[in-house]
């Protein structure tokens, strides 16, 4: 039987607060570290989670990305927040098909979404970017 006593409260948004701030800083590392604090504290907000696994994403720690991903999936469904950041990641990784895919899903479900059509727009940048003709090769 718990006790009252050993019930410990946290204000409730400060490590969230905190990840974000650090975020939009771009200090990744430390946003990380709050974000993971709030997971911990709260163990089934989303918004942690999808602010843990984006900053796992900017330390290029991909599997933990995709981990913390699928919790905020199994939590909130597949969002279009969710699967914008995940488009996001598969670009920072390099496979540009994988996140064509979670671009195009995301603009399925919000068509005027400015940040999916800029992070298309940004793709197909990156694809004219990289693409070269077979014959091309070293």
């Amino acid at each position: 039987m718990q006790e009252p006593t050993d019930v410990k409260y946290y204000p409730s948004d400060e490590p969230v607060r905190l990840g974000l701030e650090h975020f939009n800083r771009g200090s990744y590392g430390l946003a990380q570290r709050y974000f993971k604090d709030a997971v911990e504290k709260s163990p089934k907000d989303v918004t942690a989670w999808i602010g843990l696994a984006a900053s796992y994403d900017r330390i290029r720690r991909f599997d933990l990305a995709d981990q913390a991903y699928a919790q905020a999936i199994r939590l909130g469904g597949e969002t279009v927040q969710v699967l914008n950041d995940q488009g996001y990641s598969y670009m920072l990784r390099g496979n540009l098909s994988a996140a064509r895919r979670k671009f195009e899903k995301a603009y399925t479900l919000d068509p005027g979404n400015p940040v999916i059509a800029n992070n298309l727009e940004l793709l197909n940048g990156s694809r004219r970017f990289i693409e070269r003709p077979p014959n091309n090769q070293p």
